[in-house]
């Protein structure tokens, strides 16, 4: 059997001080143990040395107390057993202590069977009292139906003889959705959507709708090329995808477009890796090149030709997001090591990494071409500056993950939203936020402002943020006065994603529910619908205002027309 000589060992533990930052510590052992005669080439000595060492003896005492063991149930047998009773005992006394406490569990687990047992019989009372409950109900609505037909048959017959568009402007008033604006700052009425009628008016028929197959799992990022007609797809499945969408009617041109389709490979050979999920993706201003963010914490810089231009390789986890500046030369990335990275994309390295949360970086996103605001599940967001070591602004004011930071068109105002149930304001001006907006009920999962206001290609319309919740809501916010404008309840699910159109008059929702909703800010209600086979993770618009995108659980991306 291999052994370790003493000067081995007192070069690992001097290694082990140094490391460990006990400095002091370290040069008394190496003055004292003679380190620097030693023969041995510290270059060749890895980082953790000594612990590596320790664990591998805990695992080697493991196995020889298991491994003796006559019961064949070796993985189990582990879990039994803590590094201090590797320690403390011999490898006899370590049998006997499996056994003990394998009896103890085989005890517990009889336990939670007959517990389980009495627990199922519950249950199925339970089931069984609801099953009947909702047959009564149901005869009971089959007996209100019956009824309501015959009073509405009487009703014809004794209205036949009125007028025609009487008729017609009395059933669009009863469809169209009942919103009031705030008053005085009261708080807002939510919309009164009864999901039923509305769907049904406004469904998007399938002549409308092109599905895009060809991931193999599920679909959470999609992307317009704000130039072409270029539509990109990050999926689980260790792929993304750019398809060329025909202008005009999507059905069109499916099939070729299903043909031309570019498959993006983040890892050679074997495919559904689950560390190389596309986690993100984000077009350059240009629409020449599309960058893609991974579960193994490469970014990647493809060109629109499905040619692999970079790849980008120094953060230490999942990357979460991942955007452009506006002038197109950096990358910005966020990633799960805590950090976030600007990158010259030119020169194909690391311009600065910001190293200040205390937890994984959650979002980041470019106020201009040198700044841009990081957030994390610490709480807390920073506003960093290229060629800054500290951040320029701190904001703190969240009491929970910072899901999603967007700057408004204008990069004066911060949206935040967050775990803690509240979006919030923030200016570059003060410390504090200037609105905490809390009306949702549970989790906030994104956020997203208006093209319009000030600044914009719409700017006599009024600026506003939308936010989506895992409370199955959506609501529009007035950012001036910090108030409630509209909630739009017509989801059932949680809403990940919202988009506006170009122009600001319409907002699309996607949620767990399978469906997505386009809104009319102006009319305050639901003019399309449409349902898919899976959740839907993002939704988009293409820089027309012509097409939406939403990609979905069941691995399809589905491209639906859209006209007023």
């Amino acid at each position: 059997m291999t052994s370790i000589t003493s000067v081995e060992l007192n070069f690992l533990v001097f290694r082990y001080l140094q490391e460990s930052g006990f400095t002091h510590s370290a040069f008394a052992l190496g003055y004292e143990a003679g380190i620097n005669k030693c023969t041995i080439d510290g270059n060749l000595i890895p980082p953790g040395a000594l612990i590596t060492f320790v664990q591998k003896g805990l695992q080697y005492l493991e196995m020889e107390a298991n491994l003796s063991n006559s019961d064949a149930e070796v993985d189990e047998d582990f879990s039994l057993l803590q590094p201090l009773d590797l320690i403390q005992n011999d490898v006899n006394q370590l049998r006997q202590l499996i056994k003990d406490r394998k009896k103890n569990l085989q005890k517990d687990r009889d336990k939670d069977k007959e517990l389980e047992k009495e627990h199922e019989g519950e249950r199925t009372r339970v089931r069984e009292k609801e099953r009947l409950e909702r047959e009564k109900e149901f005869e009971k609505s089959r007996e209100r139906v019956e009824k309501n037909k015959e009073v509405e048959k009487n009703k014809e017959q004794e209205k036949h003889h009125e007028d025609h568009n009487d008729r017609d402007r009395a059933t669009e008033q009863e469809e169209k959705v009942n919103v009031k604006h705030e008053e005085n700052g009261a708080s807002a009425e939510p919309m009164d959507i009864s999901t039923a009628s509305t769907s049904q008016a406004c469904e998007i028929p399938s002549s409308d709708v092109t599905i895009l197959e060809g991931h193999t799992s599920e679909v959470c990022a999609c992307a317009w090329s704000p130039t072409g007609s270029l539509l990109a797809s990050g999926s689980g499945d260790s792929t993304a995808r750019i398809w060329p969408i025909p202008d005009g009617s999507s059905r069109s041109g499916l099939q070729n477009g299903a043909l031309n389709v570019l498959v993006l490979k983040h890892v050679k050979g074997r495919t559904n890796e689950k560390s190389k999920d596309v986690t993100t993706l984000d077009w350059n201003g240009e629409g020449t090149l599309l960058a893609t963010g991974s579960y193994d914490g490469q970014a990647r810089i493809w060109s629109t030709n499905g040619e692999l231009r970079s790849t980008l390789n120094k953060h230490k986890g999942p990357i979460f997001s991942l955007k452009w500046n506006k002038k197109g030369d950096y990358l910005l990335t966020g990633s799960c090591d805590k950090t976030a990275i600007v990158w010259d994309v030119k020169a194909e390295e690391v311009k600065q990494q910001f190293e200040f949360h205390s937890g994984p970086t959650l979002d980041v996103d470019w106020r201009n071409n040198m700044q841009f605001a990081m957030s994390s599940t610490d709480n807390m967001i920073y506003v960093c500056k290229i060629g800054e070591n500290r951040p320029i602004k701190t904001f703190a004011g969240h009491q929970g993950e910072v899901n999603c930071v967007k700057w408004d068109p204008t990069g004066t105002l911060l949206a935040s939203c967050s775990d803690d149930i509240s979006a919030k304001i923030w200016s570059m001006k003060q410390e504090k936020y200037v609105h905490d907006l809390r009306e949702h009920s549970k989790e906030i999962y994104t956020i997203r402002w208006s093209p319009t206001g000030p600044g914009t290609n719409n700017p006599n319309q009024q600026l506003v943020l939308a936010s989506a919740s895992f409370d199955s809501t959506v609501k529009l916010w007035d950012v001036e006065l910090g108030k409630l404008l509209y909630s739009l309840n017509g989801h059932r699910d949680p809403v990940y994603s919202v988009a506006f159109s170009p122009n600001g008059e319409y907002l699309a929702s996607g949620s767990l529910d399978k469906s997505m909703h386009i809104w009319s800010l102006k009319e305050g209600k639901i003019v399309k619908t449409y349902t898919g086979n899976g959740g839907i993770f993002e939704v988009c618009w293409n820089k027309e205002g012509d097409k939406i995108a939403a990609c979905f659980a069941n691995n399809t991306v589905c491209v639906l027309d859209f006209r007023m």
